[in-house]
């Protein structure tokens, strides 16, 4: 009985100590926003030695600056425009484009894989943008010399969690919806990317001081990651280094999907060995 007992009390001080350790949203929202997601890589100034950490998440940019656009990510600490919305309201932009007086958010911002977002995660983000420290600096407007949509598509309704663990399922979710990978190395078309017929298919271009870097191919074909080892994906992705020692280019956000967890990561390699093979964008 005095075994039976001393086993219950440890069973019950294990769970506790399980629960205590659990994920908060303020938690999970860090991780996505300053992990896979890298809403750093734009929303945070860039230097010639890298981002600007002590106007992190201050805005940025411009980030595109050519004949379609001249894109300046928008403070979002609770100094910028966005301190004074609601928690709803700031949850519909990230996931709809639309501000609380119905201006539509332009490109960059990945809208149309940020509606896939799950209810719990988009909770998480508002709920960690909300402890940043305030951060008094302002950027331009951003000037379009494209149409842009009256919205993105119909409200979100809601968005369920994917199970989280290192399988494809949720390699797909943090591919797409998180990471937004699939938005940048798919070709864009005169209306964004050309997710039907060509995902992952590479080809995007981004001028920049480094010159004008290409994504890559992400399908599992010849001409995608069909000749890459799991671990040598996870260091490009992460390190932004081939196997053969040779350095990548930005824009890629490698300091910050270097801190994506094991899991996250495979399961992110997993999905990328399902997308059907493509050639590369001549």
């Amino acid at each position: 009985m005095i075994w039976k007992s001393m086993l219950a009390g440890a069973c019950a001080g294990l769970c506790l100590g399980v629960a205590a350790r659990a994920e908060t949203p303020v938690e999970r929202g860090e991780y996505l926003v300053r992990g896979p997601m890298s809403c750093g890589n734009c929303h945070t100034p860039q230097g010639p030695n890298g981002p600007d950490m002590s106007l992190e998440l201050a805005g940025g940019g411009p980030v595109i600056d050519d004949e379609t656009m001249t894109a300046y990510p928008p403070n979002i600490t609770p100094a910028g425009e966005v301190g004074g919305w609601t928690d709803a309201e700031l949850a519909r932009a990230i996931r709809e484009g639309l501000r609380p007086d119905g201006g539509l958010i332009g490109p960059p911002m990945p809208i149309s894989l940020y509606r896939g977002l799950s209810d719990t995660d988009v909770a998480a983000i508002v709920a960690f943008l909300r402890t940043l420290k305030p951060i008094e600096h302002t950027v331009p407007e951003s000037v379009y010399h494209i149409p842009l949509p009256p919205a993105y598509g119909p409200p979100v309704g809601h968005v369920a969690d994917i199970p989280r663990g290192p399988t494809a399922e949720y390699g797909a979710y943090m591919a797409g919806p998180v990471s937004h990978c699939l938005e940048c190395h798919t070709p864009m078309g005169p209306t964004g990317p050309m997710y039907d017929g060509h995902l992952g298919q590479g080809g995007f271009r981004f001028p920049g001081p480094w010159g004008v870097s290409i994504s890559a191919n992400i399908t599992s074909g010849k001409d995608g990651l069909a000749d890459f080892t799991d671990d040598e994906i996870r260091t490009m992705i992460t390190q932004g280094v081939r196997p053969d020692g040779s350095k990548m280019l930005p824009p890629m956000p490698y300091a910050w999907l270097a801190k994506m967890t094991p899991d996250d990561l495979t399961a992110t390699v997993l999905y990328l060995r399902t997308l059907p093979p493509l050639p590369s964008v001549e």
